[in-house]
């Protein structure tokens, strides 16, 4: 029969959720997903924006290798003709839809999100996807603004909706289709929010009191930190309510009370997106395929919330590179259930909530790392890793699948050498993520955060293990996209143990050269 892949991605979550054990956060629904399901709470993206870190995953390979950076290339054309995640499910006999954003809209998806190679129907975007950015915020003077914090009374939006509601109802209308198909199907179901603006139905607000919401625990730029690693928050000064702020560029700060303000609307985004996951996974429920079908719950990157002076992603702090990651698998994660029995019944926010132990596997994985752990999850014959240059293999991955991390009992894991049949990933059997961000100038300016291809002078490649994150920034390319690891413009070098939040950075005062070894493998 083979089993079917639900596949839900979110736009810019990081985990705030109460299965992270954030203690805030109200996320019933994804808690109870993760109470089912094998939970990942070191996964990392492999840079820290929508389209490289979306086609990084999706093909299984690294930036590097897409040779994706900004926003402006298709893959097919500008790298290589890889395959990609739903393509392989649609040549193994997989239906495979797309809603949503899954792919990132645009030339680096060649403005058809990958359609007809990804997908066998052409992909559902909600129509009213077009008024994000349109001035749909209330201002206190009753005008309307195109706001980064912007709670919303639905029924006064365009069509009276918004766009993840739309995309749950045609997510709820296809599986009420596909069940009674015998054909296996790949639904990938792509959600904007927490992904700014902040625009959300405004009693969300209702669970999050501002007088609960407090800063960042670090909300000033280190004084470490090497101007080269700083990204300025160019897309938030673009909206009107922070531009009212006359914030100076780029370290601002922004003004206490609005920072709390845009923790508080992420919060409620991240509830508000809590109720789609919900309703979606209720109707899985619903329409009889909770047994049948592997659940897959990530983001393409995370956010920063005034950590470090810093907002938005575009950067290698854990904050922008860490998401959730999660793998609910019928009859593996748990038992499979009796006929009428519910697995995921809809959970309101406003009511209580589970109080949830968060547990999950802490071994570092990394998104590249989805496509051969969900081809192995369904049975599929895993893509050959790649050789060291794939530029010419149609299929293979640069990720290794991390199956072999749920089959063990916990217990055994720890004892385990890590799974490491992958000399790019392993050193000394120790599970490492890499990560990496290009800048155009050694200094913050205007396209810090953005950088295009051609403006792209300096790549930071990260390296994170349980304990510590290394960066190294150095000269780069773009004309034949190469880094020149003998042109180090600066370094940060964090330890998990003593600096979680990465705040002090040693690498001035530290003896590194092994770890440059590791980053050079």
């Amino acid at each position: 029969d083979g089993i079917n892949v639900l596949f839900i991605i979110v736009d810019d979550l990081r985990p705030v959720l109460g299965c992270y054990g954030d203690e805030i956060v109200k996320s019933p629904n994804i808690d109870q997903l993760a109470s089912r399901s094998m939970v990942f709470s070191n996964a990392y993206a492999q840079q820290a924006v929508c389209a490289p870190s979306r086609v990084s995953f999706l093909t299984g390979r690294r930036p590097d290798t897409t040779r994706l950076y900004d926003f402006y290339s298709y893959w097919r054309v500008h790298a290589g003709n890889y395959s990609t995640m739903p393509q392989y499910f649609k040549e193994n006999g997989y239906m495979t839809l797309s809603v949503g954003k899954v792919f990132h809209p645009g030339v680096s998806s060649n403005y058809s999100d990958d359609y007809p190679y990804s997908w066998s129907v052409p992909p559902f975007h909600p129509s009213t996807e077009k008024y994000e950015n349109d001035k749909t915020c209330r201002g206190k003077d009753g005008k309307l603004y195109a706001n980064l914090v912007c709670p919303v009374d639905v029924t006064e939006m365009p069509s009276g909706t918004l766009p993840d509601m739309q995309s749950t109802e045609e997510a709820i209308r296809l599986l009420n289709v596909l069940k009674t198909k015998k054909q296996k199907f790949f639904l990938a179901v792509g959600y904007h929010k927490p992904h700014i603006p902040l625009r959300y139905p405004q009693e969300f607000l209702k669970l999050y009191p501002l007088e609960n919401i407090t800063l960042a625990p670090d909300p000033w730029v280190p004084e470490k930190l090497p101007s080269v690693a700083y990204n300025p928050w160019t897309d938030i000064r673009q909206r009107d309510d922070v531009k009212a702020l006359n914030v100076s560029f780029p370290y601002g700060p922004l003004p206490d009370d609005f920072q709390r303000q845009i923790r508080q609307s992420y919060y409620a985004a991240v509830s508000y997106l809590d109720t789609q996951v919900g309703l979606l996974l209720n109707a899985l429920d619903d329409v009889g395929l909770s047994n049948s079908t592997i659940v897959v719950f990530t983001a393409d990157h995370g956010w920063s919330l005034g950590e470090h002076g810093e907002w938005a992603k575009y950067s290698n702090f854990d904050v922008a590179t860490r998401v959730p990651l999660m793998f609910y698998v019928p009859g593996v994660t748990t038992s499979f259930v009796s006929e009428r029995e519910r697995i995921f019944p809809y959970l309101d926010p406003f009511g209580l909530g589970l109080g949830l132990v968060p547990q999950g596997n802490k071994k570092v994985v990394e998104l590249v790392s989805l496509f051969p752990t969900l081809a192995e999850l369904a049975g599929l014959q895993i893509p050959p890793v790649c050789p060291e240059s794939s530029f010419h293999v149609a299929l293979c991955t640069e990720g290794t699948s991390i199956v072999h991390y749920f089959n063990a009992s916990r217990e055994r894991v720890e004892e385990e050498k890590n799974g490491c049949d992958d000399a790019y990933r392993c050193f000394n059997e120790e599970p490492v993520a890499f990560s990496q961000y290009p800048r155009p100038a050694d200094t913050p300016q205007w396209n810090s955060d953005k950088p295009k291809l051609k403006d792209i002078r300096i790549m930071g490649y990260s390296m994170r293990t349980i304990d510590y994150r290394y960066t190294v920034w150095v000269g780069f390319n773009p004309n034949n996209f190469s880094a020149d690891f003998e042109d180090v413009h600066a370094g940060e070098l964090y330890i998990v143990e003593t600096d979680p939040n990465q705040d002090y950075n040693i690498y001035n005062n530290t003896s590194h050269s092994s770890l440059f070894k590791k980053i050079l493998a």
